[in-house]
């Protein structure tokens, strides 16, 4: 399993203390992304492999860097804030050994109360994803789940360039765009902190939010689809200067609008090559994912 870790001092240490308490067998590899809190002395004691890197990539780019060590048959995504539960991967790993179509299992993540935050992603009309508590979801919570590696890999991998946020979105998608299916699986509990790196609500957050929602879609959604986001996005960022009232979040911040736009078109060839790939993978047509997934709230 592969947990990612940035400035996780006081965290990491308890999520490994919940992984040496699993009930079956695994490999630990924790990829700290540039840490300079004291994350590596609060890692050392639980001796797990560490790929250290020279700076911090995102959890995406981290998962990324991560896939080529895989040589099991299942990789499972673990954030750094986590606390499985001892049967949590047990449970995962029967889950998909019951259902050859599931090419990934998602977690029932739930706060120190118990309650229950997120069992996947949903994906909404207009194309974000979002945590939901269904039992049948559209994709999986990245914060803890278990992918098949083969079908990871065949699917594309991990979308390193999406840095933080959508990368289970992402990956969802072009698993079912693959013909996969995705499972929640009721047993598998984690204590979940959630936002640990960039709080929701934030700047930073909103601005990852809103990049991504949208590379996501250009690589993944139907191109009606893609195209009406785009431009929905576009026309109201070049609006907001004359609008009298507008509301006080930050992704309605001109200059955050402004800075998505402009990632987006440096970003604009590569996602473009990637969508013309994800669509020769593809067994299924991005109109029966978007139509059969989309409409859920």
């Amino acid at each position: 399993m592969v947990v990612v870790t940035w400035r996780g001092r006081g965290l990491i240490g308890r999520c490994l203390n919940a992984l040496a308490a699993q009930t079956c067998p695994h490999r630990v590899l924790v990829v700290d992304n540039a840490s300079t809190d004291g994350t590596a002395q609060e890692i050392a004691p639980h001796r797990p492999e560490v790929l250290r890197m020279t700076r911090n990539i995102g959890y995406a780019g981290a998962l990324a860097a991560a896939l080529p060590h895989v040589s099991t048959p299942f990789m499972a995504w673990l954030n750094d804030d986590a606390q499985p539960e001892p049967g949590w991967l047990a449970a995962l790993e029967q889950a998909l050994d019951d259902d050859d179509r599931a090419a990934a299992a998602s977690s029932v993540l739930h706060t120190g109360d118990g309650t229950v935050t997120s069992t996947g992603v949903a994906l909404t009309r207009i194309g974000y994803g979002c945590d939901t508590t269904r039992a049948l979801p559209f994709g999986f919570c990245g914060g803890a789940a278990l992918l098949r590696s083969d079908a990871l890999r065949a699917a594309g991998g991990v979308p390193g360039s999406l840095f933080c946020y959508y990368e289970d979105t992402d990956t969802s998608w072009r698993l079912r765009l693959s013909g996969h299916q995705i499972v929640a699986v009721s047993g598998a509990r984690v204590q979940h902190v959630g936002g640990a790196s960039a709080r929701h609500g934030t700047a930073t957050f909103h601005r990852w939010n809103e990049r991504n929602r949208l590379l996501v879609l250009l690589r993944c959604a139907p191109a009606r689809v893609a195209a009406r986001e785009l431009a929905r996005f576009a026309v109201l960022t070049l609006v907001l200067p004359f609008r009298r009232h507008r509301p006080e979040t930050p992704n309605f911040a001109l200059a955050l609008r402004l800075q998505v736009l402009a990632e987006l078109a440096t970003h604009l060839p590569a996602t473009l090559l990637a969508r013309h790939r994800i669509t020769q993978r593809a067994t299924v047509p991005r109109a029966a994912v978007w139509t059969t997934w989309s409409t859920r709230p």
